[in-house]
C-alpha cells in the first residue's frame, strides 16, 4: 500500500494541470455513488411496497428513480469528456518526461540494452499510468455501489446478508493471493515481449540489408525464438490467471448453490416470502458478481500500475547511468583541442592507449589509421557521447568534464558515416538543428551541400519527406543532408567522421571543395578512407594501435612515417 500510495502521488505530479478535469470527474463518481447506493435500498423498499399493496408510496419511490436515472444519464456524457481529457493529458506528459529522460541516458547504457526496452516504456506503461487514476475511482465508484446492495439486503433479511458478506470475504482473499502470483508471471513476460518487440524493430528498419545479404531465413529464425520464448512466457502469464479464475468460479458457483440452499431453508420455515426470495436471488449476482469483479480487477490493476511505475519511473533512476556534465557554461569558443594521455575501452577491450594531441583554432586536421585503432571514437568522446577512462580532454584549456552540455553539443556539429536522417520533409530535417532557421538559410546550406540541385528536381521539393532513417534518398544524399545540417548549425567545431566515403568523385569534389572555403573559419577535424580527402589538411594525425603515431603534412609523413606510407601505397593499388 504505501508503495502504490507513492506511486499515485508520483502519477499526479504529470496531471496537475488537468485537475479541473479531475475534479470533476470525482466529484460526478461520488454522485454516481449516491445514487447507485440510494437505487438498491429504493428498489429494495418497493419490494416491500409492493408485498405491503402500498400503491402510491411504489408510485412515488418509482419516478424518484427514474429521475435519478435521468439525472446519471446526463452526468455521465460529462463524466466521458472529462475522463478522456484527464487521461490523455497525464499520459502525454509521462511519455513527454520518459523520452527525456532517455534522451539524458549514456550511449553505452543504450547500446547495451534492446531497443524494445525502452520502445514498450515509451508507449505502453504511460497508457497505464495514465489510465490510472479513472480506473481505481471506476472500481472504487462499482464498489461503493455494490455497498448500497449489501445495505437492501441487510434491510431485506440478516442471515442472508451474512452469507453474502462471509463469501465475499473468502474470495477478496483468494483474489489478493491471486495478483501477487500474476504480478510475477507478468514481470517475466514484459521483458519478454521488449525482447521480442526490439527485434521486430530491428526487422523493419534493417529489411534492405536482410534481404540482400539473404539472411531472411537466419533471422526469421531468430525471431520464430523470441517468438516462442514470449508466447511461453504469455502462456504462463494466462495460466497462472486462469487457474486462479478457476479457484475462484468454482468458490462463486458454490456460493450460488449455498444460496438457494439457504432460500429453500428460510422458504420452507416461513421467514420469507417467494417475491422476497426473488429479490434476494437476484441481488446475489450483484454481490458476488460485480463488488467481486472490482474487487479483484482493482486489485491486479494496482499491482500492473506499480510495476509499470518501476518500469517508466527507472528511467530516470541510476538503473540507467545517465550523462554527466559540469556547471561551466561557454557561449563561444576557439576552437582548440587537446587529447592528453587519453585511455578509452569497449566492453574491456582498450581503444585508446594513451592518445595525445593538439589541435589549434581553426585548424584543419585530418585522423588516418587501419579500420578500429579508434579514429571515430576520439569524435566520440570529443562529443562526450562516451566518457574517457583515464585522462582528460580539453577544449579551449577547459577539461569538457567541467563543461555544461550546451559548451560542448552546440559548439560541435558531427557529420558521420551512417547519417541517422528523420521520417520528416527534408525543410523539417533542417529545421532540427536549429530553430528560427529562414527558408533562405536552407537553400544556401543545401547549396555548400550540392543538395539543391537533387531537391529542386523533386515534385515536392525542400517539403518532400525522405522516408524512416532517409529511406528514399542514396547514401550519398543523405550524408549531404547532413553536411547542409551542420551548415546550419554553424558551429566552431566541425567533425567530418567519413562524411564522403559514400559519395562519387565529382560529388566528393564538391563537397571537398565546400569543406576548403570553411578553412580558416572553423576548426575542421576529418577522419577519411579516402586518404585524398585529407590531403591538403594543414596537419594529419596518424593513429596507429590506440596512440599518435606521428603528424605532419601529406609529404612530411609520406617520407618519414612508415604506417601512413603503407596506408597510402594501400589506396594507390586500390585505384
Amino acid at each position: 500500500m504505501k508503495e502504490t500510495l507513492k506511486n499515485f502521488k508520483r502519477v499526479y505530479s504529470y496531471a496537475r494541470e488537468y485537475r479541473k478535469n479531475f475534479i470533476i470527474f470525482t466529484l460526478i463518481s461520488v454522485l454516481f455513488v449516491a445514487f447507485n447506493i440510494v437505487t438498491p435500498i429504493i428498489g429494495a423498499k418497493m419490494i416491500v411496497a409492493l408485498t405491503d399493496n402500498l400503491y402510491f408510496d411504489l408510485f412515488l419511490m418509482a419516478l424518484i428513480m427514474f429521475v435519478l436515472n435521468m439525472v446519471c444519464v446526463a452526468f455521465d456524457v460529462v463524466l466521458r469528456r472529462n475522463t478522456q481529457k484527464f487521461f490523455r493529458g497525464t499520459s502525454k506528459n509521462i511519455e513527454i518526461d520518459a523520452a527525456n529522460s532517455i534522451l539524458k541516458i549514456e550511449l553505452s547504457n543504450i547500446d547495451n540494452n534492446n531497443s524494445g526496452t525502452f520502445i514498450q516504456r515509451l508507449t505502453s506503461d504511460p497508457n497505464e499510468l495514465g489510465h490510472v487514476f479513472t480506473r481505481t475511482i471506476g472500481f472504487l465508484t462499482g464498489i461503493l455501489t455494490n455497498i448500497g446492495t449489501f445495505v437492501a439486503v441487510f434491510i431485506i433479511n440478516k442471515p442472508v446478508f451474512i452469507y453474502y458478506f462471509t463469501c465475499s470475504t473468502i474470495i477478496t482473499i483468494l483474489f489478493i493471493i491471486r495478483s501477487k502470483k500474476v504480478n510475477e508471471k507478468d514481470k517475466i513476460f514484459r521483458k519478454q515481449r521488449e525482447k521480442t518487440s526490439g527485434l521486430i524493430g530491428e526487422l523493419v528498419r534493417g529489411i534492405r540489408d536482410i534481404k540482400m545479404l539473404n539472411a531472411k531465413d537466419s533471422f526469421m529464425d531468430e525471431i520464430n525464438k523470441s517468438i516462442d520464448d514470449y508466447t511461453g512466457t504469455e502462456f504462463d502469464f494466462r495460466n497462472t490467471e486462469s487457474f486462479f479464475r478457476a479457484v475462484i468460479d468454482t468458490i462463486y458457483y458454490l456460493s450460488q448453490f449455498g444460496l438457494i440452499m439457504i432460500l429453500i431453508y428460510l422458504l420452507k420455515n416461513g421467514y420469507i416470502v417467494t417475491s422476497i426470495a426473488l429479490v434476494l436471488y437476484n441481488y446475489e449476482n450483484r454481490i458476488l458478481g460485480n463488488f467481486l469483479n472490482n474487487v479483484g480487477d482493482m486489485i491486479t490493476m494496482l499491482k500492473s500500475f506499480n510495476l509499470s511505475c518501476e518500469r517508466v519511473f527507472s528511467l530516470s533512476t541510476d538503473k540507467f547511468k545517465k550523462e554527466q556534465f559540469g556547471n561551466e557554461c561557454l557561449d563561444k569558443i576557439n576552437g582548440n583541442i587537446e587529447f592528453k594521455d587519453v585511455h578509452f575501452s569497449y566492453d574491456e577491450k582498450e581503444v585508446l592507449k594513451g592518445l595525445n594531441f593538439k589541435i589549434k583554432a581553426n585548424e584543419t586536421v585530418g585522423f588516418v589509421g587501419k579500420s578500429g585503432v579508434g579514429k571515430t571514437t576520439i569524435f566520440s568522446l570529443l562529443c562526450k557521447l562516451y566518457n574517457v577512462d583515464d585522462n582528460q580532454i580539453f577544449i579551449d584549456g577547459k577539461d569538457i568534464n567541467t563543461l555544461d552540455e550546451k559548451s560542448i553539443r552546440n559548439n560541435i556539429t558531427i557529420i558521420s558515416q551512417n547519417p541517422y536522417i528523420f521520417n520528416m520533409s527534408i525543410k523539417d530535417n533542417l529545421r532540427l538543428v536549429k530553430k528560427g532557421v529562414t527558408d533562405e538559410e536552407i537553400e544556401e546550406a543545401c547549396k555548400l551541400a550540392c543538395l539543391d540541385e537533387f531537391i529542386n528536381a523533386l515534385p515536392d521539393k525542400y517539403d518532400s519527406v525522405v522516408g524512416e532513417g532517409g529511406v528514399t534518398l542514396s547514401g550519398g544524399q543523405r550524408q549531404r543532408l547532413a553536411i547542409a545540417r551542420a551548415f546550419i548549425q554553424d558551429t566552431e567545431i566541425i567533425l567530418f567522421d567519413e562524411a564522403t566515403s559514400s559519395l562519387d568523385n565529382e560529388t566528393q569534389a564538391l563537397i571537398q571543395e565546400a569543406i576548403n572555403n570553411l578553412k580558416q573559419k572553423y576548426t575542421i577535424l576529418i577522419v577519411a578512407h579516402r586518404l585524398s580527402t585529407i590531403i591538403n589538411s594543414d596537419r594529419i594525425i596518424v593513429i596507429d594501435d590506440g596512440v599518435n603515431a606521428g603528424e605532419g603534412k601529406h609529404r612530411t609523413l609520406l617520407k618519414n612515417n612508415k604506417v601512413y606510407k603503407k596506408l597510402y601505397e594501400a589506396e594507390i593499388k586500390e585505384k
